[in-house]
């Protein structure tokens, strides 16, 4: 049985929106993702998108939606400890998976990740989520994700796309836009963490979050799985959402729980 958090660590994940977790996972299994990577950078989907410019030195790619043929991720999502941490964190009777996330920023990549909230992009509504981010490699502090604690509690905010900060979802002035975070620090109490290889960050998928780029002799390969919980359910957009779902609107209705092969029951509380 996996070391589930404690008490401490559940009231800490639910004031401040994000938690680091070390050594939550084994060698074998850190071996495990690692294979994966490697099978999915051979060989990415669809949906893969490069998220740096041309000109950077560097190059960070990002892909979706694998864990259905990428045997090691499946095995890494389904085996590992990681979904009885995410429920017991949220606090969900139930844990059913999102979408996996594989973000690699190879070395020299100066592309940044823009300051933002994860759920706005997605297709879904309800409190009970969570993301974990596992890094492969270890990442220093001037890489690693940085989040504005509490920032969950606060509602929805702007997204606006990565690479020309246009508002593609929701019409200009519906939704409040971010702070400035980095002109204003001292008014933020910000949360990272350097990290090895076995180390895991829950956050919810509310909570403002950016990072970095690499170093030059530095490569940051991660999985980030989305997990949700007891009281989520489908909200169709009118836009393509982040990972699309074709098909998804006409099968679920709004309201509906998530259900279907995408979306497999990981695990239940006792």
């Amino acid at each position: 049985m996996p070391k589930l958090p404690s008490a401490e660590d559940v009231a800490t994940y639910q004031r401040d929106g994000a938690i680091v977790v070390r050594g939550l996972f084994s060698k074998d299994e850190m071996a495990l993702l690692e294979k994966g990577i490697a099978r999915n950078m051979a060989s990415p989907s669809e949906l893969a998108i490069v998220a740096s410019r041309p000109e950077d030195p560097g190059y960070f790619i990002e892909d979706f939606c694998n864990w259905q043929r990428i045997e090691e991720f499946k095995r890494f999502i389904f085996d590992s400890p990681a979904a009885a941490v995410a429920g017991t964190l949220m606090g969900s009777k139930k844990v059913q998976l999102y979408h996996d996330h594989l973000l690699i920023k190879e070395p020299k990549t100066t592309a940044k990740t823009p300051w933002h909230q994860d759920q706005p992009y997605y297709n879904i509504d309800g409190m009970l989520n969570c993301s974990m981010w596992v890094p492969v490699d270890p990442v220093a502090v001037e890489s690693t994700l940085r989040f504005v604690a509490g920032s969950h509690l606060g509602g929805w905010l702007m997204p606006r796309s990565f690479m020309d900060n246009e508002a593609k979802w929701f019409p200009d002035g519906s939704l409040k836009e971010l702070p400035d975070i980095d002109g204003n620090p001292g008014q933020f109490k910000i949360l990272e963490w350097a990290l090895e290889p076995g180390d895991a960050v829950f956050f919810h998928m509310l909570t403002l979050h950016g990072a970095g780029g690499v170093g030059k002799a530095n490569r940051r390969r991660v999985l980030s799985v989305r997990f949700i919980g007891d009281d989520i359910v489908h909200a169709p957009r009118q836009w393509r959402t982040s990972p699309p779902y074709p098909g998804l609107k006409e099968r679920l209705p709004a309201g509906a729980p998530m259900s279907g092969p995408e979306f497999p029951v990981l695990w239940e509380a006792a």
